[in-house]
């Protein structure tokens, strides 16, 4: 597989229209994601909005001038306790699947998720029979966390979801290492 040659960069407001694009044919099409009503771009714009205002990660891939691709590292659940967690998601514009890109963008989430602070990166990855973005998690050092048997209903079918996990950093003796420098002891 020679992967495409992509740019990695930061997501900025004019590519929504294509993350947006890009989500619709997975919301109406597949069970990747669970959502059944694809997002605007202004929702997305809010989504880009609350996720560099909190300093996490969200990447496109730009293949050829278009957005082939993205990725972002979200909150893992809204609870203050698990502010140190993100769980991470890619979507690849259907021609782009399988040429490298879910790759070249894992990579640059994990290391600007590890640098904004994050201790755990978490996967929730839809059993869709498939074992593409699993395989691409364990490259990257995740492990099995779980599976949540038959926890949606999309397309007049059950789904599984297989939970991921992967640390970002690790704690050190006082379990501060990996806060964000502010909330270290000095």
């Amino acid at each position: 597989m020679t992967p495409p040659k992509a740019t990695i960069r930061p997501a900025v407001h004019a590519d929504l229209k294509a993350v947006s694009d890009i989500y619709a044919h997975y919301v109406h099409h597949t069970v990747a994601t669970f959502d059944e009503t694809p997002r605007s771009a202004a929702d997305w714009g809010q989504w880009l909005d609350d996720l560099t205002g909190r300093g996490l990660p969200f990447l496109v891939a730009e293949v050829s001038g278009a957005v082939a691709g993205f990725a972002y590292a979200g909150p893992w659940r809204p609870k203050p306790a698990y502010q140190y967690a993100v769980e991470d998601t890619i979507y690849l514009a259907p021609d782009a699947t399988g040429r490298g890109l879910g790759t070249a963008l894992l990579s640059p989430l994990i290391t600007e998720a590890t640098r904004a602070g994050r201790r755990q990166m978490i996967a929730v990855i839809a059993d869709t029979g498939s074992d593409a973005s699993a395989a691409l998690h364990r490259r990257f050092g995740f492990a099995d966390a779980g599976r949540l048997t038959a926890v949606g209903h999309k397309h007049g079918r059950w789904i599984d979801t297989l939970l991921m996990q992967r640390p970002l950093s690790e704690p050190g003796p006082d379990h501060e290492r990996g806060l964000p420098p502010a909330e270290r002891r000095r």
